[in-house]
């Protein structure tokens, strides 16, 4: 099955690579506000569920673009796919972007592929077998201070999004650290967690696809992933924290707080920190608007047909 997911992942990556070399040719349309689509999206697709279903005609398929479309409505098995990570990166010619593919057993992740075509990077993970880029085996970071670390996140971008928590949830971060990052492609972002190369990551907004075959790689490199509370059971919750054991347990207590899974008590000490970091003028516009708003309501508004908050700018 990943043999057959990395032969999908890798006839996606030549559709992409050829589309990269006249990028400003391509046919782009918008979902919703900075959300994009691509003729190239539904390209790679289209050859990753033709490659799955040719090998494994009897499986589920759950796709970025098509959702349910195709494959068996009650398999056990379910590739859950996202066939351009970073549209808005590949579109401006950014390349950092990927395919990424993973295999749900019963709900649960069993096979990863990402595979990052301009890099020709090939990062793939099996339950219980190890995390590996381009075969060779990869492991979590083993920095243990806050304070040394490269967190990766992303950043709002859909209206209704609260940015202003997101500004403060990257402020508490960003003095803790030796410093943030935001690549574009959530998926990859997790890769680079189980490789090592960035020490944690955390998002909002997401959907499985984006953090399905990610969670995997990171937790067969000896990683941690959940929501920004530290549950394990995070896949739909539109909410991701990943890290080195030692620094995931140092980010849940930063993050937590934010969580729209927060107690009563941390949701009311977020607003009222915001509220003081406010001008005197602005905290008491906010207070009277407190009374006539629900503001624990999630950070960004669930949508179930609303794909990835990690494709724009």
């Amino acid at each position: 099955m990943l043999n057959v997911a990395i032969k999908a992942a890798r006839a996606a990556g030549a559709i992409i690579n050829r589309a990269a070399l006249d990028v400003e040719s391509v046919r782009i349309s918008q979902k919703q506000i900075n959300d994009f689509v691509t003729e190239v999206d539904h390209a790679s697709e289209k050859i990753i569920i033709e490659t799955l279903l040719t090998a494994y005609p009897g499986h589920g398929i759950l796709a970025e673009e098509s959702g349910t479309e195709y494959g068996a409505k009650d398999s056990e098995f379910v590739w859950i796919i996202d066939p351009l990570d970073g549209t808005t990166n590949f579109i401006h010619g950014f390349p950092v972007y990927c395919v990424s593919i993973a295999l749900a057993v019963k709900g649960k992740v069993e096979q990863a592929v990402i595979y990052d075509p301009s890099r020709n990077d090939l990062f793939t993970a099996t339950k219980g077998r190890g995390a590996y880029l381009n075969e060779r085996r990869i492991r979590v970071s083993k920095r243990t201070q806050l304070k040394d670390c490269l967190i990766s996140t992303g950043f709002p971008f859909r209206p209704g999004d609260n940015f202003k928590s997101y500004l403060n949830m990257m402020a508490d971060v960003m003095q803790r650290t030796a410093g943030l990052r935001r690549p574009g492609a959530a998926a990859l972002d997790l890769a680079y967690v189980a490789a090592g190369f960035t020490d944690g990551f955390f998002e909002t907004g997401l959907s499985i696809w984006d953090v399905a075959a990610g969670s995997l790689l990171v937790t067969e490199a000896g990683g941690l992933v959940g929501n920004f509370t530290g549950e394990a059971d995070f896949l739909e919750q539109r909410e991701c924290l990943a890290g080195n054991p030692r620094i995931y347990g140092q980010l849940v207590p930063i993050l937590g707080k934010y969580s729209k899974f927060a107690s009563a008590g941390d949701k009311a000490a977020v607003r009222q920190a915001a509220a003081a970091a406010d001008t005197p003028e602005t905290a008491e516009a906010e207070t009277a608007a407190a009374s006539d708003m629900d503001l624990d309501a999630p950070a960004t508004t669930p949508q179930a047909d609303t794909p990835r908050g990690q494709d724009a700018p």
